[in-house]
């Protein structure tokens, strides 16, 4: 490492050091990262490069596709945060993000076939007649030639398109598709009325292909009702249950389905379709966003957590840190410094108390007695017949030549501190980026009462055994 560490130009530490072992890793930690270049020809030829610690992901890797993505220079602000341990600066960060997301312009499509009344929809959702200068134009034969734009004060920074309907021309689905672009949209309403056709089917294809959310809105209701000779009930589930049918032929997952009347915005399904909207908005402005932010996140913990545990440097320092493989300070030592590196140490966990606005939260790292209670491969692995076993082992008398076995155990429990400390992270800063970055409305809306992400990374998390 002497070389290697002079042509970068960073002196070595000497891993004797032992003064304080956390900032020493954490020096050590940030000299490999600079090291990397100079050693990258070499590690090539021996093995594969191990993963870096924090990298570019594409937007938009949550469960929906959406145009409302954060720019490559916010996620590898948020990577490189997380890689160096300062929780509030991800906090601040994404704060920051959300705050600029309240203006997005959502982009909503609605399309079907053509005659089945997407025009009269379009007005009913927002609430306007026929007759209104601002109205779209509805008709018995097709009157949409092309795109149009609507908006309505009803739902703000929201834009309505009137989508030409699919079945008229010629034109394939395939080119129809491409046509509508509909990758620029963020959620799509398909249109059905007296039959739901395979082009409706196609259409859900597509944009279950696509990730898009989409919803199914069987329109004219009214005059289902009055020419069908089936009671009401009967008939509302026989669409249902009709629509879900070719749809699982298909394959397709259930969207939300409504049955509504153009004729009639206050009655059927109308409400609930208002209402699933609004929420959809919400997640498509602030928790898309904050959800792929969120698996920035995750991925730059577990990389740094596998960069850990991979690093035979970090383990060596910590051999030579501590006294007996089966001494507890050993691992408290490891749990203390890996809560450091990670940023959920005690003196962490305060700044990003305060910087939130709640200061008067007891915040607690995560404690070793806690460590060893919750988790049971530890548990087994700190046993009373596995520490007599290593003090057996580590005897003089047998010259060494058990030092194999001993480092196992050692590197084992290591390891295992780090998975621990990499999930408690992950799941303390998805709840402190819930909490603190999205607006109070959403927050509400969304699992009532805010939970405190920072509480939770003081031990009242689970971790799976």
């Amino acid at each position: 490492m002497g070389r290697g560490a002079e042509s970068c130009g960073q002196p070595c530490l000497p891993i004797f050091s032992l003064k304080n072992p956390a900032a020493v890793l954490q020096l050590r930690f940030r000299h490999l990262q600079s090291c990397r270049e100079v050693f990258t020809p070499f590690i090539n030829m021996a093995k594969p490069l191990k993963p870096p610690l924090f990298k570019s992901i594409t937007a938009g890797e949550s469960s929906y596709s959406s145009q409302n993505s954060s720019s490559p220079e916010v996620i590898e602000k948020v990577g490189k945060a997380v890689a160096e341990g300062d929780l509030q600066k991800v906090i601040y960060t994404v704060k920051e993000e959300m705050q600029s997301k309240s203006r997005y312009t959502v982009k909503i499509a609605v399309t079907g076939d053509s005659g089945n009344g997407m025009s009269s929809f379009v007005n009913a959702l927002r609430l306007i007649g026929h007759e209104e200068e601002d109205s779209a134009p509805t008709g018995v034969v097709r009157t949409t030639q092309k795109p149009a734009c609507y908006s309505s004060f009803h739902f703000p920074y929201v834009e309505l398109w009137d989508l030409p309907g699919t079945g008229v021309t010629a034109q394939s689905m395939e080119s129809y598709l491409d046509e509508m672009q509909f990758s620029a949209y963020d959620l799509i309403i398909i249109i059905a009325s007296e039959q739901f056709s395979s082009n409706h089917v196609k259409l859900a294809e597509a944009m279950q292909r696509m990730r898009k959310r989409f919803y199914v809105v069987w329109t004219k209701l009214d005059r289902d009702i009055s020419t069908s000779t089936f009671p009401e009930p009967q008939l509302l589930q026989s669409i249902q249950k009709n629509i879900r049918e070719n749809l699982q032929k298909a394959q397709v997952r259930d969207p939300p389905i409504f049955l509504v009347s153009c004729f009639s915005p206050s009655f059927h399904d109308f409400l609930d379709l208002r209402e699933t909207l609004r929420k959809d908005i919400h997640n498509i402005r602030y928790r898309d966003p904050l959800e792929t932010l969120s698996q920035v996140c995750d991925k730059c913990i577990n990389n740094k957590a596998l960069s850990l545990k991979e690093d035979l440097m970090f383990t060596k320092h910590l051999e030579a840190a501590v006294s007996p493989p089966y001494d507890i300070a050993d691992l408290e030592r490891s749990l203390d410094t890996y809560q450091k590196l990670f940023g959920v140490d005690n003196e962490s966990l305060r700044r990003v108390a305060q910087s939130t606005g709640r200061p008067e939260m007891s915040t607690r790292a995560l404690q070793f007695q806690d460590l060893i209670k919750m988790d049971r491969r530890l548990r087994l692995m700190m046993c009373f017949v596995v520490n007599i076993l290593l003090r057996v082992l580590g005897s003089p008398w047998w010259f060494g030549l058990w030092d194999v076995v001993t480092r196992y155990f050692r590197h084992q429990r290591q390891k295992r501190i780090i998975e621990i400390v990499a999930k408690n992270t992950k799941t303390s800063l998805r709840r402190a980026l819930e909490d603190y970055t999205l607006p109070p409305e959403i927050l509400c809306e969304g699992s009532g009462v805010p939970s405190s992400g920072i509480q939770a990374a003081s031990g009242s998390f689970c971790i799976e055994p």
